[in-house]
């Protein structure tokens, strides 16, 4: 070829060759390993993890919440679902299938009518005194209900109330949550939804309403922090069960 003709055409543009499969692919394949480094970490974690515990098997700054929104849709429709309980996330089987494994999974806890009953009051109206608790009921709570209920971890000593005797207040645990399944207590069911349920007498007073819950950690006003005293210090020992007031 003329050396003319050559330097023509090495000046001449030339077309963009297609990028290789895997380059192309780098960033999609990049972030399929980002979800398959999380799942894992869900799978194999023994209680639900927060988005902080899992950032810190990331680069400073990766979108971890965006990660688990695309790992909860991609299981949104398997066998086991991501959920988020108690401000957690774990993978939890499907409710529509949860009757198949009801015999292998669930752990039955019996708890007695009167442990339901100061648990619910608990979770609706913490913090909560044990004579508040008596109060609501009509009826004198036995200390060995409030044990039975500590001894689950649903509940805890939050603190002290600013009264005379210094009674302590109890509230609910992100156990409680995890257990029952709620994000936040928020999520507990309203007036509407226990009545539906058969929870609650369709024939409540006029003006009957129930509480907003609130399980925040830091102390009310009308509390003080609890010292380090034996557990139950501060409130009468009673063996009795519970009888009316």
């Amino acid at each position: 070829m003329p050396e003319d003709e050559t330097e023509r055409e090495r000046s001449r543009p030339r077309l963009a060759l297609p990028l290789p499969s895997n380059v192309i692919a780098l960033q999609s394949t990049d972030r399929r390993e980002k979800l398959r480094i999380v799942e894992a970490l869900l799978f194999a974690a023994s209680e639900p993890l927060d988005e902080q515990a899992l950032a810190r098997h990331f680069v400073e700054g990766e979108d971890v919440k965006a990660l688990l929104e695309k790992l909860q849709g991609l299981y949104a429709d398997r066998g086991v679902n991501l959920v988020r309980v108690a401000g957690k996330w774990a993978f939890r089987t499907a409710d529509d299938l949860s009757f198949l494994l009801e015999k292998q999974a669930v752990e039955q806890r019996r708890l007695s009518r009167a442990a339901l009953e100061t648990l619910a009051i608990i979770a609706y109206h913490q913090p909560v005194t044990r004579a508040e608790i008596e109060e609501i009921r009509g009826v004198s709570t036995s200390k060995g209900t409030i044990d039975v209920l500590l001894e689950t971890g649903w509940i805890k000593l939050r603190g002290r109330r600013r009264a005379p005797g210094r009674p302590v207040t109890y509230g609910t645990t992100e156990a409680f949550l995890e257990h029952f399944g709620f994000e936040s207590i928020q999520d507990l069911p309203g007036l509407n939804e226990l009545k539906g349920a058969g929870l609650l007498d369709s024939n409540l007073p006029p003006g009957f309403s129930l509480p907003n819950p609130d399980d925040a950690a830091d102390l009310r006003d009308d509390e003080e922090p609890l010292e380090d005293e034996p557990l139950g210090s501060g409130e009468e020992d009673d063996e009795g069960r519970d009888e009316p007031t």
